[in-house]
């Protein structure tokens, strides 16, 4: 596919993220009301997430009438697989850090087609700074200055830049960087900051191995990272797919520059094992 493909799916989604952005920054700019979904206290909601979500499946919904929406603070539509087009939707990806008022934080609108993401923007809007992709092509945008997403070339695990998570560390990601040789890490929060990081080369790899993400979590950072020439699957080195009855990533995420991909998959393998996955 062209990028041409999907210009006015890019053009409409990175109006939404902006919009959406500029309604997050003002509730950031004030006191932040936080609640809990499901009853504990491991999932964080705010006001931010609640309007940032109104305003994208709002604009969706008219600009794309056919096309099914799954979002983070919306009941799922029901009829949404059967239809081919779905738009994943994670309104404020890193809720914990806007609480926490580090910035890091984004917006993520992604489209996937007949199951695999096709294209997506992630924009953070503390730095006002976008990262678009589809059809073969990727940019990051920033001060109204755009330019192409290029993932690193490294290849050996002993040299890569490894993104871990700020709040939930692991122990499985500890046990395979320390079998790859990897000691370079950075902590980040946001899943997308972090794939953002892969596609825009400051960084060589992502992985979760959690089963709690979810396909508004991914389908975004996918088709981006996929379309700069990087590499997103599963941990078993599959693609992910999108517009399942479940909206779970059960056998996590892994996001890398491409030449190290293969790598990591075979380091993963006796997880993979342990877990009964596949």
């Amino acid at each position: 596919m062209r990028r041409a493909d999907f210009a006015q799916e890019l053009a409409v989604a990175t109006r939404l993220a902006r919009a959406a952005g500029a309604a997050i920054l003002e509730v950031y700019a004030g006191r932040v009301e936080v609640a809990y979904k499901g009853g504990g206290t491991s999932d964080p909601v705010t006001d931010a997430d609640r309007r940032a979500n109104a305003i994208i499946v709002e604009g969706l919904s008219r600009e794309f009438p056919q096309d099914a929406i799954l979002a983070e603070e919306t009941v799922p539509e029901i009829a949404r697989h059967q239809k081919p087009r779905l738009w994943c939707v994670d309104p404020l990806d890193g809720t914990r850090e806007f609480i926490d008022k580090n910035g890091q934080f984004v917006v993520m609108i992604g489209l996937a087609i007949d199951g695999l993401a096709a294209c997506g923007v992630v924009y953070q809007p503390t730095e006002d700074l976008l990262l678009a992709g589809g059809g073969g092509e990727a940019f990051a945008e920033v001060g109204g200055a755009r330019r192409a997403l290029c993932p690193t070339l490294t290849a050996d695990p002993r040299q890569a830049r490894m993104m871990v998570s700020r709040s939930h560390r692991s122990a499985t990601v500890t046990k395979v960087a320390a079998s790859l040789g990897i000691s370079n890490e950075e902590p980040l929060g946001s899943v997308g900051l972090k794939v953002s990081r892969v596609a825009t080369g400051s960084a060589d790899l992502y992985l979760s191995v959690s089963n709690q993400t979810h396909e508004w979590d991914a389908c975004a950072p996918d088709a981006i990272l996929t379309a700069a020439g990087g590499t997103f699957s599963d941990c078993l080195g599959n693609p992910l797919r999108y517009n399942k009855k479940t909206t779970q990533t059960p056998y996590g995420i892994l996001a890398t520059n491409g030449p190290l991909h293969q790598s990591v998959v075979r380091a993963l393998a006796p997880i993979a094992r342990e877990r009964g996955w596949g």
